[in-house]
């Protein structure tokens, strides 16, 4: 392989190989190491004699990393992501595999359902780039599949940005998945973009620009589902996910009237769903949006409501990462009402479900916080721990 191949496989510069050639620039991060053995084809020790004996090790360790480290996801996004096609055009590719970069894409929001972000940081590292350049080279008939797959990829970095957060990243790739969407002709996928892109501005706290993008997409898409028999349920799901994000808005605006309507809007669409689907990722149906009616609650700090539909749910079917959300904001719910066995207990398992969504989600790790100071230097053994864990010490 030449630099520029090695490259433009593991989506750095062909500077960046060259550097590591001539042992300018060490790598020493497992998780950069098993992306290029992985391009290699070799074992992470032939590159690095103290690494890892197997790329199933690498990713074992990659995945009990710090929290956060999606720093290869933002590289990615830092400029074109296929300089050599635009540069190119007469140049042969070869003719791109849609079904193992579907299957490439599957595994992206696996991991991203999962929050194993250090391992989907690398695993996009390796595909995304493929997408892109797919995009360009596929045959004009395979391309707006092409499309479709990039517009699902980027949605599922934008929520993977938003749960670290990385949300101006995150808005960086919901911006991307839109224009990707709309590239593919399936004009729902623009929709499950706007979703990831509303929720980038709520973790900005931009909350007009989250509210004007959900709503403007909620208008639109009343009117279609109103008039559209196919694809109803697809659009049922975006429909009632939207009313979710507004729910969410107003909760942040403490404008507790519009967050409750919001809600409200939400079980009625997932009550003509009757029953909880993943279209689009987004999980939506009855059991979500009593989760996201939970989350809600406490936000308003209605901890009580919050326990007492929170309690009686049972997410199981549901990914880890909604799971985990469920519990964490139980743990939250309690906190707010000083029952710290509680609280601890539903921490605990919400970060034995994703460790990485309690050791980064501000909300989590202020309660965590708030209990530490409750109980001063009585705090139980797990809560001290857990605090540290979660660096909410201070």
């Amino acid at each position: 392989m030449t630099q520029k191949e090695l490259a433009t496989e593991i989506g750095r510069t062909a500077s960046w190989v060259s550097q590591v050639e001539r042992g300018v620039l060490p790598v020493n991060r497992l998780d950069v190491l098993g992306l290029v053995a992985d391009a290699l084809g070799v074992p992470v020790q032939d590159l690095h004699p103290d690494g890892p004996d197997s790329t199933e090790a690498v990713k074992a360790v990659v995945a009990a990393a710090e929290p956060n480290d999606l720093v290869q996801a933002r590289l990615l996004i830092s400029g074109h992501p296929a300089l050599d096609v635009v540069l190119a055009l007469r140049v042969q590719h070869a003719v791109p595999d849609l079904v193992q970069l579907s299957s490439a894409v599957e595994d992206i929001w696996a991991l991203a359902h999962g929050d194993r972000f250090a391992e989907l940081s690398t695993v996009l590292g390796r595909n995304l780039p493929r997408l892109e350049r797919a995009t360009r080279t596929a045959m004009p008939e395979d391309r707006p599949d092409a499309y479709a797959l990039l517009a699902r990829a980027y949605q599922a970095l934008a929520a993977a940005f938003v749960r670290q957060n990385e949300a101006d990243a995150a808005w960086v790739a919901a911006d991307r998945s839109i224009s990707a969407a709309e590239q593919s002709g399936r004009a729902l996928d623009v929709f499950a973009g706007i979703f990831r892109l509303a929720h980038a501005f709520v973790r900005l706290k931009r909350y007009d620009q989250a509210e004007h993008a959900a709503q403007s997409a909620v208008n639109a898409l009343s009117r279609h589902v109103e008039e559209a028999e196919q694809s109803a349920s697809e659009a049922l799901s975006l429909l009632g996910s939207l009313h979710l994000v507004l729910a969410l808005v107003y909760a942040r605006s403490e404008n507790r009237p519009a967050a409750r309507q919001e809600t409200e809007h939400a079980r009625r669409v997932a009550g003509q769903l009757g029953e909880d689907r993943n279209d689009f990722n987004l999980e939506f149906g009855p059991t979500n949006v009593e989760i996201q009616a939970v989350s809600v609650a406490v936000d308003l700090g209605d901890a009580g409501e919050a326990l007492e539909v929170g309690e009686a749910l049972d997410a199981s079917a549901l990914s880890i990462e909604r799971q985990a959300r469920l519990a964490m904001d139980l743990g939250r719910a309690h906190a707010q009402l000083r029952q710290v066995g509680d609280a601890v207990r539903h921490f605990l398992h919400a970060e034995e479900l994703a460790p990485e969504m309690v050791q980064s989600h501000i909300a989590a790790r202020a309660a965590i916080y708030d209990l530490m100071l409750v109980v001063g230097r009585s705090a139980p053994p797990e809560l001290a721990e857990l605090a540290r864990r979660a660096d909410a010490m201070s």
